[in-house]
């Protein structure tokens, strides 16, 4: 694959995506929020692929933002029809089936932010900062912000960040639920690909499950998620990756998952 504005490497069975535009600190242009969506796709369909890490390119910035300039030119009815452009690349990433690790090396505010917290887990830079400041321009979070930040760390916290505007630094947004772990920056990358290689020895039809069990569960009552979640404990027994699991277990070995 191929962008102007992403780069992409394969590892074994993990590919790292970073969002080449550290001169912006990688905003997110339409052309990008394009091809995040094309790479994510493509990423997601790949079956030599089972975790990815999104990050961005130099050490200021995962994304600072949308592009003003673009925000600027918009009528209502473009507005809603770019909100929902960038809403498909976060859902994208929410449903591609395989785990998306954001390693937030820097600023990771407004669209940034949104686009982190559409990722499954979050590994932060000491130096990242957290926030979504729409309203210091006059604007609300359109990529999925003010419906992911609830659902992450509760509306109170998310309405304080969301109506004051004010970044957070890396070790409140864990404090609060907002990522995974907080680790030094020349850290970064060798603890997402560590967390990575955790979830690629495991079975991929498992990990699609369990994030369809938690994600499919999360609006439910307790007993209709409970039901939920039996019906897919009961679809993953079906699968020759449980069998292998089982089994290997019973034999004292390591098993050999096939995605099946």
């Amino acid at each position: 694959m191929q962008f102007e504005n992403l780069l992409i490497e394969k590892k074994g069975n993990l590919a790292v995506v970073i969002i080449n535009q550290p001169k912006v600190l990688n905003a997110l242009n339409r052309k990008t929020i394009q091809e995040i969506t094309e790479a994510m796709t493509a990423l997601g369909d790949d079956n030599g692929v089972r975790v990815v890490i999104l990050t961005g390119a130099g050490e200021k910035s995962f994304v600072a933002g949308a592009d003003i300039s673009e925000l600027a030119k918009l009528d209502p009815l473009s507005a809603q029809e770019t909100a929902r452009f960038g809403q498909r690349m976060t859902r994208v990433i929410e449903s591609m089936g395989k785990p998306v690790i954001a390693a937030v090396n820097g600023f990771a505010l407004g669209g940034g932010c949104e686009l982190a917290m559409a990722c499954t887990l979050r590994i932060a830079s000491e130096r990242a900062k957290f926030g979504q400041p729409e309203v210091k321009l006059g604007l609300i979070p359109g990529y999925g912000g003010t419906q992911r930040l609830a659902r992450l760390v509760g509306c109170g916290r998310a309405l304080e960040m969301i109506l004051a505007g004010d970044p957070i630094p890396a070790a409140e947004a864990h404090r609060i639920g907002l990522v995974n772990r907080v680790v030094p920056p020349e850290a970064l990358m060798e603890e997402a690909e560590k967390l990575a290689a955790a979830i690629a020895s495991v079975g991929p039809v498992a990990v699609r499950l369990a994030m369809e069990a938690v994600y499919g569960g999360y609006g439910l009552t307790l007993g209709d998620g409970l039901e939920w979640e039996a019906g897919l404990f009961g679809l993953v027994l079906a699968t020759e990756d449980a069998k292998e699991g089982l089994s290997a277990f019973l034999e004292k070995r390591p098993a050999e998952f096939k995605g099946s």
